[in-house]
Parts: C-alpha cells; structure tokens; sequence
C-alpha cells in the first residue's frame, strides 16, 4: 500500500519483509504447500490426531487449500474432504470444492448432497474476515465466522467428532469459548509454532459432542 507521497508504508513493508523471510512460508514453498497455514494443521494434528484415514472431512474457508492439502495425504483414497469457499480454490485430488458461502441456503445443500446422509468426523475452519487492524471491529467479525462454523458442526457431526475453528482473542473471545464448552464434552486451546507470537489468533480444538 502506497501513501500519498508514491512511498510504501513503513508497517506494509516490515510486514512484506517479515513474510518474504519467514521460515514456514520458505517451507511451505520447498514442500509444495499453498499457504504457511499447513504446518498449523500439521503441529496441531500431530498432538490430538484430528485427521484419520477414511475419514469425512469439512473444510470451512478453504482457500487456497493447504489445509486440504495436509488432510488428503492422510485420509487416503477411502476418505472424503468437501471444502468451501467464497474465493475459488484449485482442485486437488480427494477434494469436492464448492465455491459460495456455507450458511447460505444454496451452498449448504450442496454440502449436505455430497454428503449423502454421512456424518462429519472432523470440521476446520480457518476463516478470516476481511481485517481492518482495530481489535474492537476485527475480533467479533472473526468470532461471528466461529459461531457460524459451530452452528454447522453441531448439524453435522459425528457424536465423537472434532470441531477446529481459528478464533481471534478479543471482544467476543470468552463468550464463544464458553459456548463451545456447552457444546462439546472437552475443549483446548492450541497456539501452533507456525502462528506469529503477536498475532491474537488461537485455534480452539472441540472434542465430542454433549
């Protein structure tokens, strides 16, 4: 972003800087994955085994794909993922990708006939709102996104599935988390290497349902 003066803001280029040099998204191009988010994925699912082989999985948000990426090399050709997005994703093989807005009436059907009636082992939500940098807007947008990704996984799961949404420490924070302990029988609270130390994002990891 340029100001007025045709110069690059100080901010936007530490940030391009800090990018550029960073060593998961270096990784992430030497391994071939879309996004730095992968090894998130990766850190998280390491520690509490979401992604089983044969297994049917949700993909909320999943643009450009690299937690499809992660979860199709472990389910196996015997596995199922539905991923969904508002942006357009590059297929992949073991990938069903709708583009349009899941709590839409139209996309969610579409959701519930490739399912065909299967109940969900894991849903992943990686969603973001368009950011603005004030906390006090970002973070109930973003906890809004969470809420929806919920009311999804309630519908949807299986009795022992797994729910995993990015959720923004902020306002609307500890109202959600409660929500979420109401609604799954064990909730944690994972901060992966790959997410940067300031950033106010944690991924919240519900485990069966009530």
């Amino acid at each position: 972003m340029l100001n007025p003066s045709g110069k690059r803001h100080k901010s936007n280029q530490v940030w391009l800087d800090e990018h550029v040099n960073d060593p998961f998204v270096q990784k992430a191009k030497a391994e071939g994955y879309r996004s730095r988010a992968a090894y998130k994925l990766i850190e998280i699912d390491q520690k509490d085994r979401l992604i089983k082989a044969g297994g049917v999985i949700v993909d909320l948000g999943s643009a450009p794909g690299s937690w499809c990426q992660v979860a199709a090399k472990k389910i196996g050709s015997k596995g199922k993922i539905i991923a969904i997005d508002l942006l357009d994703m590059q297929g992949m093989a073991n990938v069903d990708f709708i583009q349009g807005d899941f709590s839409e009436a139209g996309p969610l059907k579409l959701i519930e006939e490739k399912l065909a009636g299967a109940k969900v082992d894991l849903v992943m939500s990686d969603m973001l709102p368009n950011m603005t940098g004030v906390a006090a807007i970002d973070s109930p947008r973003a906890i809004y996104l969470c809420e929806l990704a919920a009311e999804f996984a309630l519908a949807h799961l299986k009795p022992d599935g797994k729910f995993l949404t990015k959720a923004y420490q902020g306002p609307g924070f500890e109202e959600f988390l409660t929500l979420l302990r109401r609604q799954f029988k064990t909730v944690a609270s994972r901060k992966p290497d790959a997410s940067r130390d300031r950033s106010a994002e944690v991924f919240l990891l519900g485990s069966g349902l009530r």
